[in-house]
């Protein structure tokens, strides 16, 4: 456990170090993936496949797709497609990979060893968290909701090109 740890964990930090340094959000929000799914190694490292599964669905799965999707959509032009191609190079997405696949290793490495949990640990089912989330805390799932769907609506109005536009009577007609 302790070498499979070090790993996950210096990756961890590596990606995360990545996210902070990178000045293109695509890049950081590339090494970012990485970061929690090696959060997500270590969530399973530790007796828990049920966070570990969570933070990939969704922390790495669904609210870093919709990231991407509005940084995409709210930079819309002809100079995005230029740097869409530069993203392409392999120079770009060769580490983040590496790290994803030595993490994908050591994933298939925990779940070979099929080890029982260290002793006093309660397992939590799926239904337990979601009576729990639905249960005395429904207000506040309720109101993080509605933050983050404040929070999307207000970017993309903050964010949108304008369109200019001109009377068809101050327009200049030159032929």
């Amino acid at each position: 456990m302790g070498v499979t740890f070090y790993i996950a964990a210096a990756i961890a930090v590596l990606s995360t170090i990545m996210v902070l340094t990178r000045f293109n959000i695509m890049h950081a929000l590339l090494w970012l993936v990485v970061s929690l799914l090696s959060v997500a190694v270590i969530f399973y490292l530790y007796g828990a496949p049920f966070m570990a599964s969570l933070e990939i669905i969704v922390y790495a799965g669904a609210i870093m797709v919709l990231i991407i999707f509005f940084v995409m959509m709210l930079n819309l032009g002809p100079e995005m497609y230029r740097q869409e191609k530069q993203w392409l190079k392999p120079s770009l997405w060769l580490f983040p990979a590496v790290f994803c696949v030595i993490l994908l290793g050591e994933l298939v490495y925990l779940i070979a060893q099929n080890r029982t949990p260290a002793t006093g640990i309660k397992v939590v089912e799926a239904k337990a968290v979601g009576l729990s989330l639905y249960g005395p805390y429904l207000l506040a799932v309720e109101l993080s909701a509605m933050l983050l769907m404040a929070g999307i609506v207000g970017a993309y109005h903050l964010g949108r090109q304008k369109k200019k536009t001109v009377h068809r009577f101050l327009e200049s007609n030159v032929s």
